[in-house]
């Protein structure tokens, strides 16, 4: 039973990765982290986002939730390396321009990631006892952001 739980603890995240459908290859794995990431910041968003429709949000969930996407928006620059978009023949979300614009990619994902720093100093501030609506201006300011990414550099 022991060697059972330790093969499935080592293998599902590999299993988890290869669900997304690209093949075992360096492009192919970054193109499967990348979502992977993509589906924990939105999770991180989400969270916030039902803690302030919350009657009594919980501010701690906030700060944690706030914390993951400043996190993983610090790590984004790695996210998209050569080979790993479209012209790859990779199932992807991602544009080619991403890779064929990098500065005007870099423009807005430094936008994001300074938005993801302010959202996570507005979670410190609630729950520190600040009220509600710093953390509401700097959820929408993130929220921007990331459209503004979305809209560029992302297929529908």
């Amino acid at each position: 039973m022991r060697n059972s739980l330790s093969a499935i603890a080592i293998l599902a995240p590999l299993l988890a990765l290869s669900a997304c459908g690209n093949p075992d290859t360096p492009g192919g794995r970054a193109a499967d982290a990348r979502h992977e990431n993509f589906e924990a910041l939105g999770d991180a968003f989400k969270t916030i986002g039902d803690e302030l429709k919350a009657q009594a949000p919980d501010a701690q969930k906030v700060r944690a939730a706030a914390a993951t996407v400043a996190a993983k928006a610090k790590d984004m620059p790695g996210w998209f390396p050569a080979g790993s978009g479209p012209d790859a023949g990779l199932k992807t979300d991602a544009k080619a321009d991403v890779w064929t614009k990098p500065d005007e990619f870099r423009t807005v994902m430094t936008a994001f990631q300074d938005s993801s720093v302010k959202l996570l100093a507005a979670a410190d501030g609630f729950a520190a006892g600040q009220p509600v609506v710093g953390l509401q201006e700097a959820v929408k300011q993130a929220g921007g952001t990331c459209k503004k990414c979305h809209d560029g550099f992302k297929t529908d």
